[in-house]
């Protein structure tokens, strides 16, 4: 098998919820030994679920309350190795069991550190504050050590310390404004965590250019992304017509700020597709296409500022030819005429897209406590180092014995003396969660 990119490459994983280990996740496709540092003793909420003892029953249903995505919708005897969330970013990893707040897993992570090329986290700063792990102290431990972290605002400034998922970036960012609909508040909105993967993909790529640069010069660095200042960019299009028009942009649904662009129905339940239409050559395309060359000689669709103007009356005319079509003929019959077009695609359709199944996007992968199923496969493509799915969804703990006795050299006894302390298992202890 060919050498990956990152192979040789250690990182220690302290990550939460979803910016962090997405990515770590990214690095460990590319051939890095990822080690996640986890606890029985505290569990992360929204990292490995909600609870590590989930109700039996919820009060409203009757149901068990953590059936909802987890394989037959059954929570099994480790629910916190089968959360789809968790599992989806969890392969190709490792994990260890420490606490922290003990000196002698304080010990073992230094241990750890001094194995390690990268040490990356995304909690409140405080958090990395009280455990005492800061880039100083990972430096005694390790001269050259990469240290990258995630923090929602910054380790400095004003809101330093303010808990935030991908979500309240959102809206902190003013991304909640824009992207619902002119008739509708912020509060109809559905969760967003737009946020959480553009920070994973940014902080990987600044891992891969801290590493080119220890590489170069023999010197780790301090790395920090602000989930916030990475996320603004992507909304520089409002961002810079106030800066330049003094204009605040609101909500525009499915709509394009200048271009023909909508959200259609199509035949079938719950079935749409997106067109978008530039400018007076695309728009002729798509009326022949839909059979109707006629709409491209009413007055109403002379240009593009008239379609503008009269876009709602456009929308009808396109929906009443999309209505009647399925959502992938829609899609094919315009792209062949060379018009901006695509399903909409829900869980099943991506699973079954002819596409990414050409294209074997999606890997099988097995794991001892939730059975084989089908994972998005990695982002990216290398010719002569493919990066696949090497290993299942990593399980709590799994992989002590390794990280003990083959990286941080404990011995037998030391080992055992560490699960008697409580540091060492594959179970949450009961006051975890």
């Amino acid at each position: 098998m060919p050498t990956l990119p990152l192979e040789g490459v250690r990182v220690a994983d302290l990550t939460v919820v979803w910016a962090g280990p997405y990515a770590t996740a990214l690095l460990a496709h590319l051939g890095a030994e990822v080690v996640r540092v986890e606890s029985v003793a505290i569990f992360q909420p929204l990292t490995r679920g909600f609870s590590p003892h989930p109700a039996p029953l919820s009060v409203r249903t009757g149901r068990p309350a953590w059936r909802w995505g987890f394989p037959g919708r059954e929570v099994g005897q480790r629910p916190w190795n089968r959360v789809p969330m968790f599992n989806a970013h969890a392969s190709n990893k490792k994990s260890m069991t420490v606490d922290l707040r003990k000196p002698q897993g304080r010990d073992a992570f230094a241990r750890l550190v001094r194995v390690c090329d990268v040490v990356v986290e995304n909690n409140v700063p405080e958090t990395m504050d009280k455990l005492g792990i800061t880039y100083q102290w990972l430096r005694e431990q390790r001269p050259d050590i990469i240290f990258v972290r995630m923090p929602a605002f910054g380790t400095w400034g004003k809101y330093r310390s303010y808990r935030s998922l991908g979500s309240m970036v959102d809206s902190v960012l003013g991304h909640n404004t824009l992207r619902g609909y002119a008739d509708m508040d912020p509060t109809s909105l559905t969760v967003s965590y737009a946020a959480d993967g553009a920070a994973g993909a940014a902080a990987a790529f600044a891992t891969l250019a801290a590493l080119h640069h220890r590489r170069r010069t023999g010197k780790g660095q301090l790395v920090e992304l602000a989930l916030a200042e990475n996320f603004l960019p992507y909304l520089t299009q409002a961002i810079m017509d106030y800066t330049m028009n003094g204009r605040v942009q609101g909500a525009t649904g499915n709509r394009h700020p200048y271009a023909v662009q909508g959200c259609y129905r199509c035949k079938g339940e719950d079935r749409w597709a997106v067109i978008t239409v530039f400018d007076d050559a695309q728009f002729e395309r798509m009326c022949g296409a839909m059979g109707h060359p006629e709409w491209a000689q009413d007055p109403r669709f002379a240009d593009a500022l008239a379609r503008r103007r009269h876009h709602d009356d456009l929308d009808r005319l396109i929906e009443s030819w999309t209505s009647q079509r399925d959502h992938y003929e829609v899609f094919h019959t315009l792209q062949r005429a060379r018009v901006p077009a695509g399903p909409v695609l829900d869980q099943r359709d991506a699973y079954n897209d002819p596409h990414l199944g050409e294209r074997c996007f999606f890997h099988q992968a097995s794991q001892a406590d939730c059975g084989t199923h089908l994972y998005p496969g990695a982002p990216f493509r290398f010719s002569e180092t493919p990066p696949g799915i090497r290993r299942g969804p990593v399980r709590l703990g799994e992989d002590n014995e390794y990280v003990y006795k083959s990286l941080l050299c404990y011995s037998d006894e030391a080992y055992q003396e560490m699960v008697r302390q409580g540091h060492v298992g594959m179970d949450y202890r009961p006051e975890a969660g």
